[in-house]
């Protein structure tokens, strides 16, 4: 497969910035400070590596940008709501998110929960309002079924629960990975495969994806304990870098990284971007 790195940027940045817009439209609002605080905790610079991982995804196996987008701007929405709540002194009590103060410390800890609020009832609301790709509902429905379940009970809602419940001391490696699979990577997974489900992928394929979006969960918070050197979260919480180590984590992360490549490449998914968005995981000290 050829390297093309600054046409595969390029092709992502476009992305990029249409998912930007899409989500600029859905966060118009009402001219509230409830929608100030929406627009602040969405905004500061996210990498919107979710969206772009349903639209890459979907795009490979047929599907039209115009039709994913909607769909991608509503995982967004999801991502940030969750970071709202994760960040509140009852959770993670970080100050800090994007290199600002994060939305409770910008607007006070009622409204972040309001708004965090907002945003998952808004995901939900574009989800509805989205048209079925090809005129097909049970594809609709298949997408926002996986992406409902990641964000639930049994996805990012118990990844955080074990974050928060689980001391470092306390963790060995089944539970940290449970808590990464879960907090971290059920989204990335649901976005992949949600992608793939409203191109009409299925079979191979589809469990090619999904173990692609597996591997890329657990690279990609790898990768953050890695440049948080142990960790931005509280002192008490599990790391990777605290349990196997800088050379471990490190050679965990190359290992996740192969792993979603070679499934791709299992089921010959001739995606450039998709393989891009994983090797850029990749730790470069």
């Amino acid at each position: 497969m050829r390297d093309d790195s600054a046409g595969i940027r390029k092709s992502l940045d476009e992305k990029r910035r249409a998912v930007d817009a899409g989500l600029e439209e859905l966060l118009a609002g009402d001219g509230s400070r409830l929608f100030e605080a929406m627009r602040y905790a969405v905004g500061g610079g996210g990498k919107r590596y979710r969206p772009l991982l349903l639209l890459s995804t979907g795009e490979a196996f047929g599907a039209g940008r115009a039709g994913l987008l909607p769909y991608a701007c509503a995982v967004e929405l999801i991502h940030n709501y969750s970071l709202v709540h994760d960040d509140l002194p009852a959770m993670d009590n970080d100050d800090f998110r994007r290199g600002r103060p994060s939305c409770h410390k910008a607007f006070g800890e009622g409204l972040a929960l309001l708004a965090g609020d907002g945003l998952l009832s808004l995901a939900f609301e574009t989800f509805s309002l989205a048209p079925a790709p090809s005129g097909d509902p049970e594809r609709k429905e298949r997408a926002v079924r996986e992406i409902a379940a990641a964000a639930g009970v049994g996805g990012m809602i118990k990844g955080q629960w074990l974050d928060i419940s689980v001391p470092a001391a306390a963790a060995d490696e089944k539970t940290f990975l449970d808590l990464v699979g879960r907090k971290t990577g059920a989204l990335i997974t649901a976005s992949a495969t949600a992608g793939a489900l409203l191109a009409g992928a299925a079979g191979g394929a589809l469990e090619a994806v999904g173990e692609y979006g597996r591997s890329v969960g657990l690279a990609f918070q790898f990768r953050d304990d890695l440049a948080d050197a142990g960790g931005s979260g509280p002192a008490s919480a599990p790391d990777a870098v605290t349990l196997f180590g800088r050379e471990g984590a490190r050679a965990r992360l190359r290992g996740y990284v192969s792993r979603a490549v070679e499934a791709l490449d299992r089921e010959k998914i001739d995606s450039l971007e998709l393989r891009f968005l994983a090797r850029e995981l990749e730790w470069r000290p």
